[in-house]
């Protein structure tokens, strides 16, 4: 019998990326590879963990304790630990859990190959075992990130911004919609600088464009746009294409000027106003999904009420929020104390996320007796469960149609009439 290997991801889609594509070399290699199992059953496990801030670490840290105790108790015969937190701690780590017979950095995977007496096979690099259900995945167009913000670790872990080229990109979709996928979820660290490493120029609307063309996509969604600079062109493409999605990711993370230059996110208060504006204009009916902090050093009382305006004035249909947390070797760690205490922090982030509820159960409700087109991607107990063009999975809110013996198959695209909505799904029937 080949030998089993189980891997643990950890993190991000962009974790998840990296996962799928080592399960796929340790298949070439004669493995069997159980991922994220509810119960470890094999003798060789590997643990891709995440390191981006405090909550992630602490959760791989668990992962990778529970996994020692395993190993002690004789269940686990190797144990071997990788990814963004291995590769921000690598010494620290090393000496500190020396139950793990090996710690890799992020892309370690010729090495971690050779360790287990196999070879990387470098011609086959592009292919995955997708881990998502088999019709939507996500499809990473970049690695890094050249923009410094001051409280994010992931320049220190990932480098610099490094674009995949547009073939190669097209390829690995086609591949895809060869073997069922229909659905993609193009991330980056920066999407919208894509290209400039490779080009001399932003090229993610000639990118998106060039995926849309591909027979058998039928969406495409767009996550984790950066405010600086951004690119309109993106937005002619959504109004072109039918399939690209207008649902856009944009993490804007605060509002008030001066958190921003804090920040260093090279945008202002203003600025922010009109980009948001100019979305909505360009992109009628858009939906924007955002990501927010709360507690960043030099967010007083003031700032805060600003950040509140904001999101009451914006309405943005999908947000998260988090409170900040300092991470080694950032440059707010350099340059900031810590000054927010975290009681506020956590006071400021109940209160934002309290005014997005409000927004969000008005959002849903306007869709009542709608028609809306949904994919569907699994059933539990009495509904089937689907999202719109305006949902991406895991993080948005889903449709929830009764079966009522109605045949409907997973992974298919129907339209539905809107009957319900709560303060984040909506329920459905079938048109």
């Amino acid at each position: 019998m080949s030998p089993a290997i189980d891997i643990i991801s950890l993190g991000c889609s962009k974790n998840l990326v990296d996962s799928e594509r080592l399960i796929r070399q340790f298949e070439i290699n004669g493995f069997r590879v159980n991922h994220d199992p509810q119960t470890i059953t094999a003798d060789i496990v590997v643990v891709n963990t995440c390191g981006f801030i405090a909550d992630a670490k602490q959760e791989s840290i668990d992962m990778i304790l529970q996994c020692c105790q395993k190993k002690t108790d004789g269940q686990i015969k190797r144990l071997y630990v990788m990814g963004c937190l291995s590769e921000r701690y690598f010494e620290e780590l090393g000496q500190e859990i020396p139950e793990v017979d090996k710690f890799y950095g992020k892309f370690n995977w010729t090495e971690l190959l050779n360790d287990l007496g196999k070879t990387y096979c470098k011609e086959r690099e592009m292919e995955r075992r997708i881990t998502t259900p088999s019709h939507y995945a996500y499809l990473k167009i970049a690695e890094g990130c050249d923009r410094h913000c001051a409280f994010c670790a992931i320049p220190v872990i990932t480098g610099a911004h490094k674009s995949r080229p547009i073939e190669q990109i097209v390829k690995e979709v086609e591949m895809l919609v060869g073997q069922g996928v229909r659905e993609f979820q193009i991330i980056a660290q920066e999407l919208t600088y894509y290209g400039i490493d490779l080009y001399g120029e932003r090229r993610i609307a000639q990118l998106v464009r060039m995926i849309a063309d591909v027979e058998g996509v039928e969406w495409i969604r767009l996550h984790y746009a950066y405010p600086k600079d951004f690119p309109f062109e993106l937005l002619d493409v959504m109004n072109e294409k039918p399939n690209v999605c207008k649902y856009l990711d944009i993490a804007l993370q605060h509002v008030s000027t001066n958190v921003l230059n804090n920040m260093n996110r090279h945008i202002d208060k203003e600025q922010t106003y009109k980009l948001v504006r100019t979305i909505r204009e360009k992109v009628p009916g858009i939906h924007l999904r955002t990501t927010l902090m709360v507690g960043f050093p030099g967010e007083g009382e003031q700032e805060f009420q600003e950040l509140m305006e904001f999101v009451r004035w914006a309405k943005f249909e999908r947000m998260g929020a988090f409170a900040y947390s300092q991470e080694d070797g950032t440059p707010a760690e350099r340059r900031f104390t810590d000054s927010v205490d975290e009681q506020t922090k956590q006071r400021r982030l109940s209160e934002l996320m309290d005014i997005q509820q409000q927004i969000s159960a008005e959002i849903q409700q306007q869709k009542v007796g709608t028609v809306l087109k949904v994919i569907i991607d699994r059933k539990e107990g009495d509904y089937y469960i689907g999202r719109t063009e305006f949902d991406s999975p895991e993080v948005d809110p889903e449709v929830l149609i009764k079966s009522e013996n109605i045949p409907i198959q997973i992974g298919h695209f129907y339209n539905v009439r809107i009957t319900d909505a709560d303060e984040f799904d909506l329920y459905a029937s079938l048109t």
